[in-house]
């Protein structure tokens, strides 16, 4: 499978100039996080997609519009994909609001508040992706699936720190990273 680290977003814009939480709940992407999110539908161009999987927070369901677009197929909505909530961008839109902004997606599977009310601890996150993982290698079709997640969920699928709009390969049948290094 494909996963993808959403656009730039206007927290990681500002996170990344002051290295402190800038305060800012379920971002939107940038312009520049837009224009990620186009690139990335144009490199990902010539790949088998059948399958999109977003995490329910803005940024990512804006950087999956322009690939769902491109490859003609439904965004399956997924919290498990979701980063580690740890900062105020990790606070999540209630599953009402989100159905009235994205009216072509189905949220009815996600809670109202889907997002935890407490910092998620390292453990969380990998047990969230070891989840993700196998319920991935169970499906003949894996390799058809473009997620579309998070730094943090991404390093528990890896082992890898990716930056926003970057994507990269992952089969969920192989196993799990045993180090994993968290600093974003």
């Amino acid at each position: 499978m494909i996963l993808l680290r959403h656009g730039q977003s206007e927290f990681n814009l500002l996170f990344t100039q002051t290295r402190r939480d800038p305060g800012i709940p379920d971002p939107k992407l940038t312009p520049f996080g837009h224009q990620q999110a186009a690139q990335a539908a144009e490199a990902l161009r010539g790949e088998r997609v059948r399958r999109i999987i977003t995490s329910p927070y803005t940024r990512a369901l804006q950087t999956a519009t322009p690939l769902a677009r491109a490859f003609g197929v439904e965004v399956f909505i997924n919290p498990i994909v979701r980063e580690r909530y740890a900062f105020a961008c990790d606070i999540g839109t209630p599953r009402t609001e989100l159905a009235m902004a994205w009216p072509d997606h189905d949220f009815s599977a996600i809670d109202e508040i889907w997002w935890p009310a407490v910092e998620e601890p390292a453990e969380g996150i990998q047990a969230r992706a070891a989840l993700f993982r196998a319920e991935m290698a169970a499906l003949p079709d894996w390799s058809d699936t473009l997620v579309i997640s998070h730094w943090g969920f991404i390093l528990s699928m890896t082992g890898q720190s990716v930056t926003n709009g970057t994507w990269l390969r992952c089969d969920p049948t192989a196993a799990a990273p045993e180090t994993l290094v968290w600093r974003p």
